[in-house]
């Protein structure tokens, strides 16, 4: 085999492969390994960035009221935050007009925090497709998780714990070797 077609087919590779590893979320803003679009959430002493709250896990939640899928895993996002408590940072994320999304977690007695997202710029810049969607970061706030569609307890628990979990067999990530 020549080695030019040698090195086209290696550098195909390469590019199969990095594609893979950066637009495999189903999000085509967000990319795994790396952190997603910053935003701000208000806070009880002024507005936080999502990039302040690296040090725990970070879970985001798209989200609305008429969704089916949505309101349906809601009791998981519940659950996280009781099982995890102030181990995690967890904020749904709704595109619905003022108090749409506010008031039907108040109606169920649901409480979640809830960033209301009325000019939908967050989930723009998310790239969010047809909701629920679902973003964990990691400490570092480096996306480690998507989920498009709904999803489980089975699936969300899973996600989180792989990020609490130190690592076990001390490879750090390429963030940590500045």
């Amino acid at each position: 085999m020549p080695a030019e077609k040698i090195a086209r087919m290696f550098a195909a590779l390469m590019l199969a492969a990095l594609t893979a590893t950066t637009q495999a979320t189903g999000l085509q803003n967000v990319h795994f390994h790396q952190p997603p679009p910053n935003f701000g959430v208000p806070a009880r002493y002024g507005t936080k960035l999502l990039s302040d709250w690296r040090g725990k896990p970070v879970v985001l939640n798209f989200w609305a009221s008429w969704c089916r899928p949505c309101t349906n895993e809601l009791h998981d996002f519940v659950r996280a935050e009781r099982t995890y408590g102030t181990r995690i940072h967890l904020l749904t994320i709704s595109s619905e007009p003022h108090d749409v999304a506010a008031s039907y977690l108040r109606l169920w007695n649901i409480e979640l925090p809830l960033l209301e997202d009325f000019d939908g710029s967050i989930s723009h810049a998310y790239s969010v497709p047809p909701i629920p969607v679902t973003v964990v970061l990691d400490r570092n706030g480096d996306v480690t998780y998507v989920s498009v569609g709904g999803l489980n307890w089975r699936q969300l628990n899973r996600a989180i714990q792989a990020d609490l979990t130190p690592n076990v067999l001390g490879t750090p990530t390429p963030r940590v070797l500045r």
